[in-house]
């Protein structure tokens, strides 16, 4: 039997990775990789020069059938009228849309209060104080959360849209359309922009994108699968946001475009199909083939704790957002924005490598003689703290030692984790099952102290790259039109156990206030 190829690529804050992998089994072919540049901003330009090396490393493309792309949500990225990237894209972990983002909270709050009191006073009804702001603030968290599943927070879009219109207005009124940096690669993929031939149509109409993806830009619902251009509104200048060009969004196996022969499929009868593709979250979900009651935290550059649900997610609270997976599901995750590079923080301060943490670690003891990380090194999203830093707290002369500090930068970061997972379990999610993944679960400490933390066995599939593999598995399904998608089998390397350590936690949650 000729092996069918199909590609994931997983275009992250970091790099690019390309996988080849037969559509059948999802056994690897191929693979390549190239990096992204450091920063909050950047030129999307530098994603498809690391697609472009990538995808060479990786032997090429000729021979695949389908392409899907993952990529990091959020991002923003500004197309005018004729294609061209108007500034460098913003990313999920540039925080300076903070103000923006509260001031969208007031304004829908406003909104509404003002919406109320004219339905009211037509019912002859009299007029009550609004309240406090903070109590406005939280209302107005509240009618988010209902419009869209999520209460804007720096990472998503729409802030960053408002951060323009606010800042740079000129930029603002140049816009033609915007997309995210899966739905950019995709249509770069497909032949436009940097990709097309000198005078051709810039094609923003051919964007595409899907559900997960679009559900963190906080103008979308994903249970009523429309945009939300009222509220987008809030952040363009005024008669915009009905014009605008957004991608559309489509089912999770549905054919978005072909590929650019030049690019991938050129050896294909017929070419090569572009997935719809989605945000990371969803497609390390579907790449490990998770179901109702499993629960996935992922240590990258950001930490994550996602579970699938059947049903959308309305967090009043605001903590978790209600976004969509990559099934036609749903995906309630909580999100921090301090990860894997907690560790690389504790390796640069006590001089030493990841064996050489997990040994210092070993001769503490669980809490670190009473020293707490709180590990809000670039801000933090969950708690919303985006002008927060990091912070050492309860240290004494006696208990200032490198093996107490190593283990404390190992606890603050699974506390942190923790603090994901309680918030998913407020909400009724059952928990049957963790899967640690990511760069971060490499770390022997982390293996080592996540059970107790966590409170509960932890199983850690071998390390892959699972957003282009689940990326891989959407072109996989794409190619068939089946109802659901190809199994692919997941390797559980080994089950983490432990005794739960209740007390590290609390200690942490003392000290986090």
């Amino acid at each position: 039997m000729n092996e069918i190829l199909v590609a994931g690529v997983d275009t992250s804050t970091q790099s690019c990775k390309v996988r080849v992998t037969e559509a059948r089994t999802g056994r690897l072919v191929r693979f390549g990789k190239a990096p992204h540049p450091a920063g909050t901003s950047v030129d999307p330009m530098a994603w498809w020069k690391a697609f472009q090396e990538a995808s060479a490393q990786a032997g090429g493309l000729n021979d695949v059938s389908a392409i899907s792309v993952g990529g990091q949500q959020h991002g923003m990225v500004l197309l005018d009228h004729q294609g061209q990237v108007i500034r460098d894209a913003l990313l999920w972990n540039d925080t300076r849309s903070a103000p923006d983002a509260d001031d969208l909270i007031i304004r829908l709050a406003r909104s509404k209060t003002s919406e109320a009191e004219s339905a009211q006073a037509e019912n002859g009804g009299t007029n009550k104080d609004p309240g406090p702001e903070q109590d406005l603030a939280m209302r107005g968290k509240q009618a988010w959360v209902r419009a869209v599943g999520s209460s804007p927070v720096a990472s998503l879009t729409i802030t960053k849209v408002a951060w323009v219109s606010r800042v740079e207005p000129d930029n603002a009124r140049a816009i033609a359309a915007i997309c995210l940096p899966h739905d950019w690669l995709s249509w770069v993929i497909a032949g436009h922009g940097p990709a097309a031939d000198p005078g051709t149509e810039p094609g923003l109409e051919d964007l595409f994108t899907d559900r997960s993806d679009a559900s963190g830009t906080g103008y979308y619902d994903p249970a009523a699968d429309c945009y939300r251009r009222d509220l987008l509104a809030m952040a363009l200048p005024g008669g915009m946001a009905e014009h605008v060009i957004l991608p559309e969004v489509l089912g999770p196996h549905q054919v978005g475009a072909k590929a650019d022969p030049g690019i991938a499929g050129r050896d294909v009868p017929g070419g090569c199909i572009i997935a719809p593709g989605g945000g990371d979250n969803a497609m390390t979900a579907l790449g490990l083939a998770m179901q109702v009651g499993d629960v996935s935290i992922s240590l990258g550059t950001s930490g994550v704790a996602a579970a699938v649900s059947p049903v959308p997610a309305y967090d009043m609270s605001a903590s978790v957002t209600g976004f969509a997976d990559a099934t036609g599901h749903w995906l309630p995750l909580a999100c921090t924005i301090n990860a894997s590079r907690i560790l690389d923080a504790g390796l640069a301060a006590l001089g030493t490598d990841y064996d050489g943490l997990a040994e210092l670690a070993e001769n503490s003891s669980p809490g670190a003689e009473g020293i707490t990380l709180i590990p809000y090194f670039d801000g933090e999203r969950t708690p919303n703290r985006p002008d927060a830093h990091a912070r050492l707290e309860g240290l004494t002369l006696a208990n200032t030692t490198r093996t107490n500090l190593a283990r404390a930068f190992v606890e603050g970061l699974l506390c942190s984790q923790r603090d994901c997972l309680e918030l998913l379990k407020r909400l009724g999610t059952t928990v049957s099952r963790i899967l640690l993944v990511g760069g971060g679960a490499k770390s022997p400490a982390v293996r080592a102290y996540a059970p107790g933390i966590l409170g509960m066995d932890v199983q850690l599939p071998r390390p892959d790259e699972y957003v282009a593999i689940g990326a891989a598995r959407q072109a996989a399904w794409a190619l068939t039109g089946e109802e659901e998608p190809p199994v692919w089998p997941v390797d559980i390397e080994t089950t983490l156990t432990g005794a739960p350590c209740e007390q590290v936690y609390r200690q942490y949650l003392r000290w986090r206030g």
